[in-house]
C-alpha cells in the first residue's frame, strides 16, 4: 500500500511505507530593492528645482498693451480687384501665346498670389522671362514671380494689393499657433502670403542675419523679435545682450534691465552704445561660452536643453559650479557701424559665437544694410543660415543677403523675405510701434525684479599688453627725447613719422613709440589711426622729461 501525501504545490512525496515524511518548505525572503537614488529623494523631498521661484510672482504682459489696427475685420477681399488682375495676367501671357490651365488666388494681408497651371509644353522660362511686360500689364510695382512655386506644381505670380492691411503685432501674438507653441524661444515674425501666422523657433535656427535698406523696417522687425520673446518667456529664462550703436532704437528696453538683460560687470548701462565697450561684452561672450561648455562637458550632456533638465531633477550639484542657464539673445542693430569702429576686434569674437554657441543657448541676431563680404566674412555668413531680406535697391544686394534674387522686388514697409537654407518664404513683418514698446516695457519694469541685470563674466581688456615696457629712463633710445620733440611738433604719433624724419628701420621707431607710449608722451595703439600726443608744447614736453629725470 503507497501513501502519497502533497506538501508543496509541485513536488510529490512517495513513500513505500506507512511512515510519512513530512517536508518543510523553507520561504525565500525578497531582496530589499534600494528605494530611489539621491536625486529622486531630492526631488521628492523639495520637488524640483524651480528657476521661476525668485520672481514666481512675475506676470507677463497683457495682449491688450497692444494696439489693433484692423479692428479684428480680418482681410476684405476686393473681388473686382482680383477679377481684374485675373483678366490681365491672361490676356498678356495669351499675348505671347502661353496658355492658361488653370487659375487660382491666394490674398494675404500685402501681396496676393495668383498660382498659374499653364498647359503641357510650355516652358517655364518663357513666363519667367515676362515678369516685366506682367508688371507693365498690371501697373504694379513689385512684381515677382515664382516659377515653379516648390512642391505645388504651380507658378505663382505675387501681385501687391491696392490697400494693403496693417498685420498688428496684437493679432500675431493672439494667434493660437503662437500662444501654443512648444518652442525653447518662439518668435512670431508676421503673417505670410496666405495670412498665416509664421512663428519660428530662434533656438533652432540658430543665428538670424537681417538685412535691407533704411526705413524698410529693420528695427520695427527687431521690436518684434524681442517683443515676441517678452511675451513668452519668464525672466529667468532667457536674456539679452543688446548693442545699438545707433543709440535711439533699443533704448526702450532699459527700463527691463533688472528682469531681461545682461551686462558685464562695473558698467553703468546695459544696453551698449559705445563701440569700444562691444569688444570687451563680445570676448566676455567668448568667456561665458566656454565656461558654459565646461559645464556641459562636466554634466555629460550635449545642450543646454538636456542639462537645463537635469539640473531641474536635481541631478547635478550647485556645489561644484552647476547653476541654471538661462538663454542669452545677443541683438546687434547695425553692424556695419561696428565693423568700421572696430574691425577685426569685433570679428574674431563674432566668429566664434557663431560657429560654437548655438549648444549652449547664446544666439546672435544681427542687423545691418548690406551684408557685403567686408562688413560680414564667409565665415560669419556661413553661420547664419536663417536670413530676413527687407527690401533692398538691387538685384546684387538681394543676392549679397539671400544667395538669391527676389528682395529687389519687395514693396517696402515690413515686406520681406525669410529663408531657412531653402526655399523664401514671403511675410509681412507684424507692426510693432514706440508707444506699445515702451507699454509693455514700463508693464515689466514696474514688477519686482532680480537685485542687479544678469552680470557677464569679467573680461579684462589687452590694452597695455601689446605694449607692457617698463618705463625705464636708463635703456631708453639714444634719439628718444629728438623723437618726443618730432611728435610733439608735428602733433602725431605716428610710427612711420620717426621713420622718415629721424632715417629708422621700422624696429626701431616702433620700439621709440613705446617707450613714448610708457612715458605718457604718446596715447594708446589705436588701430589704423596715428596715436594721440598727449603732450602739446616742447615747453611742456621739456618740463616733463626733466620731472621724469627728477623723481628716477
Amino acid at each position: 500500500k503507497t501513501n502519497t501525501q502533497i506538501i508543496s504545490d509541485d513536488q510529490l512525496i512517495d513513500s513505500d511505507d506507512d511512515k510519512e515524511i513530512a517536508m518543510i518548505v523553507e520561504e525565500t525572503s525578497e531582496e530589499v530593492i534600494i528605494e530611489k537614488n539621491l536625486s529622486d529623494k531630492l526631488v521628492s523631498d523639495f520637488g524640483e528645482f524651480d528657476p521661476k521661484l525668485e520672481l514666481s510672482k512675475y506676470k507677463f504682459p497683457m495682449i491688450e498693451l497692444l494696439k489693433e489696427y484692423t479692428n479684428n475685420s480680418g482681410i476684405t477681399i476686393n473681388q473686382e480687384e482680383l477679377e481684374e488682375n485675373k483678366n490681365k495676367i491672361v490676356s498678356t501671357l495669351n499675348n505671347y501665346k502661353i496658355g492658361i490651365a488653370s487659375i487660382k488666388a491666394t490674398v494675404g494681408p500685402t501681396v496676393t498670389l495668383y498660382e498659374i497651371v499653364p498647359e503641357a509644353g510650355i516652358r517655364i522660362s518663357k513666363i519667367k522671362n515676362l515678369e516685366d511686360d506682367i508688371a507693365l500689364s498690371l501697373s504694379a510695382l513689385g512684381i515677382r514671380i515664382i516659377a515653379p512655386i516648390p512642391g505645388r506644381g504651380t507658378i505663382g505670380i505675387e501681385v501687391p494689393n491696392k490697400n494693403p492691411s496693417i498685420v498688428s503685432m496684437r493679432s500675431v501674438i493672439a494667434s493660437p499657433k503662437f500662444q501654443n507653441a512648444e518652442m525653447e524661444l518662439p518668435i512670431a515674425f508676421g503673417k505670410t502670403i496666405s495670412n498665416e501666422t509664421f512663428v519660428v523657433d530662434l533656438a533652432k535656427m540658430p543665428h538670424l542675419l537681417m538685412a535691407g535698406a533704411t526705413g524698410q523696417g529693420k528695427s520695427v522687425g527687431l521690436n518684434t523679435i524681442l517683443s515676441s520673446l517678452l511675451y513668452k518667456k519668464h525672466p529667468a529664462e532667457v536674456k539679452f545682450v543688446l548693442v545699438d550703436p545707433k543709440k535711439v532704437e533699443l533704448t526702450l528696453f532699459n527700463k527691463i534691465e533688472r528682469h531681461f538683460l545682461a551686462k558685464l560687470p562695473d558698467t553703468e548701462e546695459a544696453i551698449i552704445t559705445d563701440t569700444a565697450k562691444v569688444v570687451n561684452t563680445l570676448n566676455s561672450l567668448c568667456i561665458e561660452m566656454d565656461a558654459r561648455y565646461d559645464l556641459l562637458k562636466d554634466a555629460m550632456v550635449r545642450n543646454i536643453k538636456e542639462y537645463n533638465a537635469k539640473f531641474k531633477t536635481r541631478k547635478l550639484n550647485p556645489n561644484d559650479g552647476h547653476r541654471f542657464l538661462p538663454y542669452i539673445v545677443l541683438v546687434i542693430d547695425e553692424f556695419a557701424d561696428l565693423i568700421m569702429t572696430a574691425g577685426k576686434e569685433v570679428e574674431t569674437p563674432i566668429a566664434r559665437l557663431a560657429q560654437l554657441a548655438r549648444a549652449i543657448g547664446i544666439h546672435l541676431i544681427v542687423a545691418t544694410q548690406r551684408p557685403s563680404v567686408n562688413v560680414i566674412t564667409g565665415i560669419i555668413k556661413a553661420n547664419f543660415p536663417a536670413r530676413i531680406a527687407f527690401r533692398v535697391t538691387s538685384k546684387i544686394d538681394s543676392r549679397t543677403i539671400l544667395d538669391n534674387s527676389g528682395a529687389d522686388q519687395l514693396i517696402g514697409r515690413g515686406d520681406m523675405l525669410y529663408t531657412q537654407g531653402n526655399d523664401l518664404i514671403r511675410i509681412q513683418c507684424a507692426f510693432v510701434d514706440t508707444p506699445e514698446v515702451a507699454d509693455i516695457t514700463d508693464y515689466i519694469g514696474s514688477q519686482k525684479a532680480y537685485p542687479d541685470a544678469h552680470l557677464l563674466p569679467e573680461y579684462i581688456g589687452e590694452e597695455g599688453a601689446s605694449t607692457a615696457i617698463d618705463n625705464n629712463i636708463s635703456e631708453r633710445d639714444k634719439l628718444f627725447r629728438e623723437a618726443a620733440e618730432v611728435l610733439v611738433i608735428a602733433q602725431q604719433g605716428s610710427t612711420s613719422l620717426l621713420q622718415r624724419k629721424l632715417k629708422l628701420g621700422y624696429n626701431r621707431a616702433g620700439r621709440i613709440i613705446d617707450q613714448l607710449e610708457a612715458s605718457g608722451i604718446v596715447g594708446p595703439f589705436e588701430g589704423s589711426k596715428a596715436r594721440q600726443v598727449l603732450i602739446s608744447s616742447l615747453e611742456a614736453l621739456n618740463q616733463h622729461l626733466d620731472n621724469e629725470h627728477n623723481d628716477y
